[in-house]
């Protein structure tokens, strides 16, 4: 019997959300102060369950309600009380047949996602160029593979497929990423944006945006699922797509970090004679869609039979996948052999999140040294779809944790925020 998971692991020096100052701060929802986040529940109330969500991210999600065609399952600090300061969450995205994530951005977070079922079409839009451009990239993804979305960019995914669903489970580097809808913010806003402002903006007259608003509003459904598509993947990089794409409805959804980014992207320059903290950036102008994918397989197992823990880690980092330079956030694979685990050990600059795909772990970690001498251990035993989150090691004192199959072998992915 094979288990599979998957774990998201996030760096946590990035401005969007702050470094922790201790091992945890599990989020105090019902707290009447007011901070930038949660304040920090009384570390002797904090339990294992602090830490862990039975979200079912295994299972497929309903789409027929989403007039999009797709289902966000985020699991953020709202949800998970533990991920407070730690700088990361999770997402499952179901995508019905022609369903799609519409444009939209995380104002604070970078996204890095993985097919888990069919394929996408996927993009994302750089930020405005000195030349007044805006360079679109694009890839077609299928089972396995990796992509990543820097942060604050205009990106969205599309399921290609006249009658196959699709899935996907995404990392992201903040424990509140935000989204915005760029539809639902332009056409949706309460109170509404002028029309004077949207009419100059989209260089339409009045009578034009009203068109536009009526289709927003009452009839997008219709052209979705009623037209004779003709929507193909040639025509998916067109600009009639992204209007189409951009008058759609969506849910929210959620996302890692380092250092900040100072600009969209700044593709690793391996081969660069200059030393700076992580890598030196490729020249833009060189850059394309496959410095952000990677044929990674991650949907098929790994061999665990050359190591002696019986597991094996497949990470996709920087040194991998150069787009991940400076957006902090990577993503890996683990398997268990019948026994297996992944023995204590600790991330120096990363936070983890897991979720078990198929199978189960018995998993735990340990906080540093406290004022009283201990180390608490914090346990769980985890089945399929359930959610686990690792705090960030910080310092000589850093805190171990480990993975195990309980059963009789295991497979597992992972995602992870370190860089390198």
């Amino acid at each position: 019997m094979y288990n599979t998971l998957i774990v998201l692991v996030a760096t946590q020096a990035m401005a969007s959300d702050p470094s922790p100052l201790q091992d945890f701060c599990v989020a105090d929802k019902n707290s009447p102060v007011r901070v930038n986040g949660f304040p920090c529940k009384d570390a002797k109330d904090v339990s294992v369950d602090d830490f862990f969500l039975a979200a079912n991210l295994d299972k497929p999600m309903d789409t027929t309600k989403s007039k999009a065609g797709s289902n966000v399952t985020l699991i953020n600090v709202m949800k998970l009380a533990g991920l407070n300061t730690l700088g990361i969450s999770m997402a499952r995205i179901d995508y019905a047949p022609k369903g799609q994530n519409p444009p939209h951005t995380h104002p604070r977070a970078t996204e890095i996602l993985t097919v888990i079922e069919g394929s996408l079409y996927v993009g994302f839009v750089t930020s405005n160029q000195a030349n007044g451009e805006n360079k679109l990239f694009t890839k077609t993804l299928n089972k396995g593979d990796v992509f990543v979305f820097p942060e604050g960019l205009i990106h969205f995914q599309f399921n290609p497929s006249y009658d196959k669903p699709a899935a996907a489970i995404v990392a992201l580097s903040s424990q509140n990423p935000g989204a915005i809808t760029i539809a639902n913010a332009v056409f949706g806003s309460n109170p509404p944006i002028s029309d004077d402002v949207l009419a100059k903006a989209f260089q339409v007259d009045k009578k034009a945006l009203k068109i536009v608003y009526f289709i927003y509003t009452r009839s997008i459904d219709q052209y979705f699922y009623t037209r004779k598509s003709s929507i193909n993947l040639s025509m998916a990089s067109s600009n009639y797509f992204l209007l189409t794409a951009l008058i759609a409805l969506v849910g929210t959804q959620t996302m890692a970090s380092d250092p900040s980014p100072l600009q969209d992207f700044c593709v690793a320059d391996r081969h660069s004679p200059v030393r700076v903290n992580g890598f030196p950036c490729k020249d833009a102008k060189d850059v394309n869609v496959d410095d952000f994918f990677l044929a990674a397989n991650l949907d098929k197992p790994m061999d665990t039979t050359k190591s002696k823990a019986g597991s094996n880690v497949t990470l996709i980092n920087v040194i991998k996948l150069a787009g991940l330079n400076t957006l902090g956030i990577s993503m890996t694979r683990i398997d268990y052999a019948p026994k297996g685990q992944n023995p204590p050990h600790t991330h120096p600059r990363a936070t983890e999140i897991l979720t078990v795909l198929e199978g189960t772990l018995y998993v735990g970690f340990v906080t540093s040294n406290q004022a009283n001498g201990e180390n608490k251990l914090f346990t769980k035993t985890l089945n399929k779809g359930d959610v686990f989150v690792f705090p960030q090691d910080e310092g000589d004192d850093a805190k171990r944790h480990a993975s195990m199959d309980p059963e009789s072998g295991s497979s597992a992915f992972s995602g992870v925020c370190k860089l390198i």
